[in-house]
Parts: structure tokens; C-alpha cells; sequence
């Protein structure tokens, strides 16, 4: 297999035609080596408009690297900055994490699968990406304090958060972690209908916390584990 060939086809022929003009994304998803983030057994499908199994040898995690494109558009949507620190629920294969820590001063991605959570530092060792810290912690209690490890009695409020799985709807906790113009990133709802949904904290400090909310396009990926879901209704 032609590597550089299949990475400038992912480029060219999946993510750009998504609407990912960004020249510095698209410089980065060119450069950046997916395919060392790929679990061995499924490296010929790190290019492939598809999502990756998450299996590591015997053990099959049950998780998967989002479609090339999706990981794409939702960096594209972050906009992150070179003095933002990040916040990611589910490392997965640290690959996001690796895309968010080029253009952020620092991203801590929680991963609640050991193995997974392993996998993740070890790539990202690898490539030389020494800005992000992968913690093993379940991300869905994030919005209550000492969730995430370094935290102190006050939680620590971030410029970035990015759910790297589907919710039923975003908690209110977690939204107020996010400081004055901060941003979060998830899809959000119930099959059939799954929307990537952008939340920006617009009110100043010392207000009451008012966001926005922007639906950016329609997708489908695995649920992330322990999130609340919404109770149903009873006659």
C-alpha cells in the first residue's frame, strides 16, 4: 500500500469535500501519521471512510476511532488556540488527542478502558506529542469535583471540552466547567437522529452562565459509557 498516496486521498477525496477548508487542519491531518495511532490488525483501514475497531489483539474494546473526516470537521469546529487547554472525555487511540494538542497549549483525555487508556500514552509517546496527559477516569462524572485527577475542591474550568462519543443530552455540569467564551463539542440525541452540536459560553465573568448552541451537521457514532440518559415518560 502507498502511504502518502492513501493519506492525500483521505485529504482530498473525504475531508475536504466535508466542508474542512481550514488550510492549518488540513496541513495537520497531512502530516500527522494516523496509521501509528491504528491498532496493528486494522492499519490497512486507517485511511478508509470508516470507523476503526478499537481492538487490541484479544481484547476487543468494543470501541472505535471516529471516520477520518468527522475528526476532521470537528477540529475544524473547535478552533482552538495556541493558549487553550483542553479537556477530551475518551481517548480512544490518543489520535484526536494528538490533533487537539498541536494547535492547544495542553489536553487531558480521560479513557475509562485501562488498556485503552495505555494504548493512547504509548502512541502518543511515540510521535513525540508531549502536551497531552491521558488519565484513567471515567469522564461521564466530570462536571462534580475530583473527577478529573489534578483536580482541587474548586474543578478546574477549561477553554475546551470534546465528548468523543455520543450522549442523550449534555449535563449542565459539564457545561459549567467551561470558562467565558469556552467551547463544547458532542453529539447529542437519540437514534435515529444524532447532531455534532457546538456549545459556546458567551456570558462574562461573574454573570450567570448563557450559551450557545449551534447543530453542525448529523452523524452517528458509539455511545460513550455511564452518561445519564433521560427518563422516560410514564403514563
Amino acid at each position: 500500500m502507498d502511504i502518502e498516496r492513501a493519506r492525500f486521498n483521505m485529504v482530498e477525496q473525504q475531508i475536504r469535500p466535508w466542508d474542512v477548508l481550514d488550510s492549518d487542519v488540513l496541513e495537520l491531518l497531512s502530516s500527522l501519521k494516523r496509521e501509528s495511532f491504528v491498532p496493528p490488525a486494522y492499519r490497512t483501514m486507517a485511511f478508509t471512510d470508516m470507523e476503526t475497531p478499537l481492538n487490541l489483539g484479544d481484547f476487543r474494546s468494543g470501541e472505535v476511532m471516529f471516520s477520518p473526516k468527522l475528526e476532521a470537521r470537528l477540529l475544524q469546529e473547535l478552533a482552538l488556540q495556541r493558549h487553550e487547554v483542553v479537556l477530551e472525555v475518551g481517548a480512544g487511540s490518543g489520535y484526536m488527542a494528538a490533533l487537539m494538542a498541536h494547535f492547544a497549549a495542553q489536553v487531558v483525555s480521560l479513557e475509562i478502558i485501562p488498556q485503552l487508556a495505555q494504548f493512547a500514552r504509548e502512541n502518543l509517546a511515540r510521535q513525540g506529542v508531549g502536551n497531552v496527559r491521558v488519565e484513567l477516569a471515567d469522564g461521564a462524572g466530570i462536571g462534580a469535583p475530583g473527577t478529573v485527577p489534578g483536580d482541587t475542591a474548586t474543578p478546574q474550568a477549561w477553554d475546551a471540552i470534546v465528548l468523543s462519543g455520543a450522549i442523550p443530552f449534555m449535563p449542565d455540569a459539564i457545561l459549567a466547567r467551561l470558562k467565558p467564551g469556552g467551547r463544547a463539542i458532542a453529539i447529542v440525541g437519540e437514534l435515529p437522529i444524532l447532531s455534532a452540536r457546538l456549545f459556546t459560553r458567551i456570558d462574562r465573568v461573574g454573570s450567570n452562565a448563557r450559551f450557545e448552541t449551534i447543530d453542525l451537521f448529523e452523524t452517528v457514532v458509539p455511545p460513550l459509557k455511564h452518561f445519564p440518559q433521560r427518563e422516560a415518560f410514564q403514563f
